[in-house]
């Protein structure tokens, strides 16, 4: 896999450059500094929190614990970058810069975090970060310009090779970790303990994840971002629902799976939303307008409350009186890439908003499909004593079998999510061909 990313970096960089210079030749800049971020320290302390760089940064460079580094662009020029590496025995300074990505830019090593500022290209510059420094040089108003991010988010929505590659191999990483985090629900560890071996299984620690791991047995798979971890097991365990990725130079992967201790109606639950899954997976491709298959998937996941029993209208009447919203109150998915809610999901190619459907305000993805687009497809059902009880005081009660949802709220709820990368006819699921290549 090494020689797969590494052989397709160059070509990912000057396709890099080619979006960088036209996105910045239209907002009538001459160059960019890109900072890759400073580190946060808690409050009257010296405690550091974990450091999170400028995705804009990571996508020309794959330098994941390298603060205070800055890049250099100017159209028509070899990328610069200012590579921070101070002399330090406190901490483990950066390693040295290596081949494979550095023969790309023109690199010049500095221990001092300021010496960027000596080296800013002249003419009118445009700075993106969030990094102090940049907004004390620059005000407020050249930090990040809207009109320019939104071109540069555009184009991420876009993978390069080299970017499928990476969040391949970080699904690899993940389902390798799912698979042991199954075994150890089947074992009977708690909630810290699968966590353990999941991060024992990826080689991650809890910092380098690209999220927080939810990692939830029985009633707590029914809590959107589940995010305590029980250290003792739950008089009877009955479900297993754990949502978590990997990481691989920054990019991102982010899987769903969900378990039944033991054969019965809540397998049988989860076996219908798998094939729930599979079929809006199967209908994904460039064209799509993401809205309508959000939509058809309240339908489809409100046939399945039909055949269960759960609830006593039609398909239909379940998604046009918003009782499906109570079962599965979320979006159906994201774009994904160097963050794991990547950036322009709500914008059309013109920088414009593209509205939620009425009633969906958590839906995160408007758009239509491009191919290179890498997004996550995750219908959910779940049991939600929230919001049952509101439907239950505020809606129409009798559209609810009251008795089959009391039986299966102990388990909590089911989701299923893979990582789909959008080609012109179809689509591959880069989920499943990571399981598939264990």
């Amino acid at each position: 896999m090494k020689e797969d990313y590494r052989s397709l970096y160059a070509a990912h960089v000057a396709e890099m450059s080619r979006r960088w210079e036209a996105s910045l030749e239209a907002e009538k800049y001459d160059a960019a500094v890109v900072h890759s971020g400073s580190p946060l320290y808690g409050f009257q302390d010296d405690y550091e929190y974990a450091f999170r760089p400028n995705p804009n940064f990571l996508a020309w460079l794959p330098l994941t614990h390298h603060p205070d580094s800055v890049l250099m662009i100017v159209p028509g020029e070899r990328p610069r970058l200012v590579f921070y590496q101070p002399q330090d025995y406190w901490y483990l300074p950066p390693s040295d810069p290596e081949p494979w990505w550095a023969d790309h830019f023109d690199v010049e090593v500095v221990a001092d975090s300021d010496a960027w500022r000596q080296k800013v290209p002249s003419g009118q510059v445009a700075a993106i970060g969030d990094s102090p420094a940049l907004a004390d040089d620059y005000g407020h108003r050249r930090v990040n310009h809207s009109a320019l991010t939104n071109r540069l988010h555009i184009w991420r929505t876009r993978k390069t090779p080299y970017e499928v590659a990476c969040v391949q191999e970080a699904a690899r990483l993940a389902a390798r970790a799912h698979t042991e985090a199954e075994r150890a629900f089947r074992e009977g560890e708690t909630e810290y303990g699968i966590h353990v071996r999941y991060l024992a299984a990826c080689e991650h620690t809890d910092t380098e994840l690209p999220y927080n791991n939810i990692v939830a047995l029985n009633e707590h798979g029914a809590v959107l971002h589940y995010q305590e971890r029980e250290r003792s097991l739950p008089g009877e365990v009955r479900s297993f629902l754990i949502d978590a990725g990997c990481a691989f130079n920054a990019y991102a992967s982010d899987i769903t799976r969900t378990y039944a201790k033991a054969a019965g109606e809540f397998a049988g639950l989860i076996d219908a939303m798998e094939a729930v899954e599979r079929r809006l997976v199967g209908k994904v491709q460039a064209g799509v307008d993401y809205r309508e298959l959000f939509l058809e998937s309240h339908h489809m996941i409100s046939t399945v409350l039909v055949e269960a029993g759960l609830i006593r209208v039609s398909a239909g009447d379940a998604v046009e009186s918003g009782l499906s919203r109570v079962f599965y109150p979320h979006g159906l998915g994201h774009f994904l890439g160097l963050q794991v809610h990547d950036v322009a999901g709500l914008i059309d190619n013109d920088g414009n908003a593209i509205p939620r459907p009425e009633g969906h305000p958590f839906l995160r993805l408007t758009r239509v499909l491009e191919e290179g687009n890498i997004l996550t497809i995750e219908p959910g059902l779940y049991f939600i004593d929230q919001l049952l009880e509101d439907w239950r005081q505020n809606g129409d009660a009798s559209m609810i079998d009251w008795a089959r949802v009391e039986a299966l709220k102990p388990f909590g709820g089911i989701r299923i999510e893979d990582d789909v990368l959008v080609r012109q006819d179809g689509c591959e699921d880069l989920t499943r061909k990571a399981f598939a290549d264990l």
